[in-house]
């Protein structure tokens, strides 16, 4: 999605004299994408994925929106602790932990529910652990043979599940849900750039969805003949780029979503949904080189994942900037090309996107918070906060 001369007016009315880099969020664009998003969840409660925004007042204040938010997707067991120190409840852990003097510190009546998908991970949790089995949702074509999808949990079928299952509450741990990550339906846009990635993605998309949905459900049913779980079982799946198809699915009972509310650039290349791009960081022009080219400081925020052109920062106002194929986008400084560049003087800003949502904010301290045309408030990130958590 391209962000107009509108934007940039205002963004540039908004920040007056402030010197960049600096980071923003658009808030008018954050609470229509909240919207958007319980749209597509259709009643279905979506818990939010904190590493997706890592700013503190921003989770708090989502959760706060609407009574469709509900809960947190951490991301690591010390994080989870912080923040319930600050008053979250309503925690899953969406990753295993060997984390184990976080471990040996936690409470297991009012911890985050740790997610598992190993045997050895439960000999590091104490008794009565609320625990949530992490299922393998990548489809598997070809009898098998081909793996379409992220590498992470071992559990794959029915049977699997169930003896994990088993095990933890052998160990004296109580299951509290499934939990199962359809990452190439959630995770990957079905409109790339590339014509031919799209019609594969597609496809994909078609012909794995049946079998996801059936294989969840199964694994659902023979967590739940197992017995010795809590009630209501919870079960957890999607993200953004799934929300509508992973909601409806009967056996569901929350999605997880939180790049939405920051729309990054990788969210460009989806055909069901259009975010309103929300996050932002702004570099300062330092240098004019040639004609048709100048050169911003820093700007080289670059996503994790595939090293492919899509981990890149979209520079997005002055519409028409672009990075250079050779630099790309610098430790120290960024070259960008386009019309507009030479209508750009030293110490003016560029407004660029980062390709993921919350890994920004390890870039910035604070952001600020735009509404309408004006500053209306700067809060804390993770970082800003003294928080690394990884």
């Amino acid at each position: 999605m391209t962000v107009g001369a509108v934007a940039y007016d205002r963004f540039e009315r908004a920040l007056g004299e402030r010197d960049a880099p600096l980071a923003l969020v658009d808030l008018d664009a954050l609470w229509a994408n909240a919207a958007d998003l319980l749209r597509r969840a259709g009643g279905t409660p979506i818990r939010v994925a904190s590493k997706s925004v890592r700013v503190r007042a921003l989770l708090r204040a989502v959760l706060d929106r609407d009574p469709g938010f509900r809960g947190l997707m951490t991301f690591t067991l010390p994080e989870s602790r912080w923040l319930g120190a600050h008053g979250f409840d309503d925690l899953l852990l969406a990753y295993p932990s060997a984390d184990r003097q976080a471990l040996a510190a936690l409470d297991p009546e009012r911890g985050p529910i740790l997610m598992v998908d190993d045997a050895e991970q439960l000999e590091l949790l104490a008794r009565g652990t609320r625990v949530c089995l992490d299922v393998d949702l990548s489809w598997w074509p070809l009898g098998g043979r081909v793996r379409i999808g992220v590498r992470r949990s071992p559990v794959r079928t029915p049977q699997q599940a169930a003896a994990l299952a088993r095990a933890a509450l052998r160990r004296g741990l109580r299951v509290a849900g499934v939990m199962g990550y359809e990452a190439h339906v959630a995770g990957v846009g079905d409109r790339p750039p590339s014509r031919a990635r799209a019609a594969a993605m597609r496809e994909i998309r078609r012909r794995s969805l049946p079998e996801l949905r059936e294989r969840r459900a199964a694994i659902v049913a023979a967590v739940r003949a197992v017995g010795g779980h809590e009630e209501p079982l919870l079960v957890n799946g999607g993200g953004t780029g799934s929300v509508e198809l992973t909601a409806a699915e009967p056996v569901v009972t929350e999605v997880t979503a939180g790049s939405g509310l920051f729309a990054p650039a990788l969210f460009d290349h989806y055909a069901a949904f259009s975010p309103r791009p929300a996050a932002f960081f702004a570099v300062p022009v330092v240098r004019r080189p040639g004609p048709g080219t100048v050169t911003a400081l820093g700007g080289g925020y670059l996503a994790s994942g595939p090293a492919d052109r899509l981990r890149l920062p979209v520079p997005a106002l002055p519409h028409g900037l672009r990075l250079g194929r050779l630099e790309g986008a610098g430790e120290v400084q960024t070259p960008l090309s386009g019309p507009p560049a030479d209508g750009l003087r030293v110490g003016d800003r560029v407004y660029m996107r980062h390709a993921k949502a919350g890994e920004l904010c390890e870039r910035f301290n604070s952001i600020l918070l735009v509404e309408g045309d004006r500053v209306v408030d700067e809060v804390a990130t993770y970082r800003g906060e003294g928080k690394a958590f990884l």
